[in-house]
């Protein structure tokens, strides 16, 4: 327990924090990679050079601060980012390594406003958040290890097939080396892929959403080619370019909290780009498991070349009771190109295409998802009944 002295000292630093939170993150993991230089295969480079991470960080430190006498209430952005580190293997031991640079950061930046009291309040005070995340880590590794079929951390796994979904993405099939079926899932959630790179000193990660429902005997990822943006698209070409059905990944059980809930209320499904690729497993098990449960599927691409999954969504639509579907393209390339929605995804369309009772999954680019998002709440919907994932840190959508 954080006496009432530690508590006062935390929370009085969270205006500051919300000032120079970003500025002290980015010293953080500067610091941090020069001296563990063996942690930046855990990270995703290009949400480090894009500032997302920093920005994802300062902000958990900051909710930390101004709740730091009511944890219970970051429990479900914990466990968000529980499962991302569960997924990418960090451990209890990380958290102490963590630790020490945090609180240097705050003290070179803040300097003399970072007391010899303010660290310690500090010091105090991150050993009791990060034994809740450790806590809640713990448990998701034994989940993960002891369901059927499961493992601890990472396992091989064999590109099975590698199938050209649209001109930018490709999915491949990957099944376990040693012959054992894929694990359980929920609809929505994702793996994390580990390989190594010709020229890379050490392994990367990358973690990408399942594209097919459950009771596979394998996994199935669709990974969009960012051959343009550089270091973002470094694995995603790899994958597309060089791996090759036969090739060996290592991958981690599924994780994530983004995921299609059972039960009876209509549902929405409304992807943007390579984001369809959790939509194609929540999808799929609806097909399977409530195929007289009110479906829409709204999906958006550049246009139709980019356009992947359009013959499966269809093919899947059409095996249930009550299934809509809409493709938006941002273009059309050829006057013959069809499709419901030219141009960007409007409050006036969703009015017209969604039942307000609706649960509403969103996924895709950032800018996509907030004009979304803004557009259902201004329409009304519920905000527990708008749910979105992000490709990387979690950041928020509204203001």
């Amino acid at each position: 327990m954080l006496s009432q002295k530690t508590i006062d000292i935390v929370k009085s630093t969270a205006p500051i924090l919300e000032t120079h939170g970003v500025e002290i993150t980015t010293y953080f993991y500067r610091t941090l990679f020069e001296a563990h230089p063996e942690l930046l295969n855990i990270f995703n480079h290009a949400n480090q050079s894009k500032g997302r991470q920093q920005t994802a960080l300062a902000n958990t430190v900051y909710a930390a601060a101004k709740y730091i006498d009511q944890l219970e209430v970051l429990l479900p952005a914990v466990k968000q980012i529980a499962h991302k580190h569960r997924s990418l293997a960090i451990k209890a031991e990380h958290y102490p390594i963590v630790g020490e640079y945090l609180l240097k950061a705050i003290k070179g930046v803040l300097g003399d406003g970072a007391t010899d009291e303010v660290i310690a309040a500090w010091g105090e005070a991150y050993g009791v958040i990060a034994q809740v995340f450790i806590d809640v880590e713990k448990e998701m590794y034994a989940q993960a290890e002891q369901q059927q079929n499961g493992w601890k951390d990472f396992k091989e796994f064999v590109i099975e097939k590698k199938v050209k979904e649209s001109s930018l993405i490709t999915s491949f099939y990957l099944k376990a080396k040693d012959g054992e079926p894929a694990p359980d899932y929920l609809p929505g959630q994702y793996i994390t892929i580990r390989t190594s790179i010709p020229g890379e000193e050490f392994l990367v990660n990358r973690q990408y959403s399942l594209s097919q429902a459950p009771g596979s005997d394998s996994f199935r990822i669709s990974v969009k080619r960012e051959a343009d943006h550089n270091p973002e698209g470094k694995v995603s070409v790899y994958l597309h370019d060089k791996l090759q059905e036969g090739d060996t990944l290592e991958v981690s059980a599924p994780a994530g909290d983004f995921y299609l809930e059972q039960g009876t209320q209509p549902v929405a499904l409304i992807a943007g780009g390579v984001g369809v690729t959790p939509m194609m497993a929540m999808l799929g098990s609806i097909v399977q498991n409530e195929p007289d449960r009110k479906t829409v599927f709204i999906q958006a691409a550049r246009n139709k070349d980019a356009h992947a999954f359009g013959e499966e969504a269809a093919q899947q639509i059409g095996q249930l009771s009550d299934g809509k579907m809409y493709v938006a393209y941002a273009e059309k390339k050829n006057e013959t190109d069809v499709c419901d929605v030219t141009g960007h995804v409007s409050k006036s369309f969703l009015k017209e295409a969604l039942d307000l009772n609706s649960i509403c999954y969103v996924c895709g680019p950032v800018a996509f998802m907030q004009a979304v998002v803004q557009h259902l709440a201004e329409l009304g919907f519920n905000e527990q009944n708008i749910k979105y994932e992000f490709f990387g840190p979690a950041m928020a959508l509204q203001a």
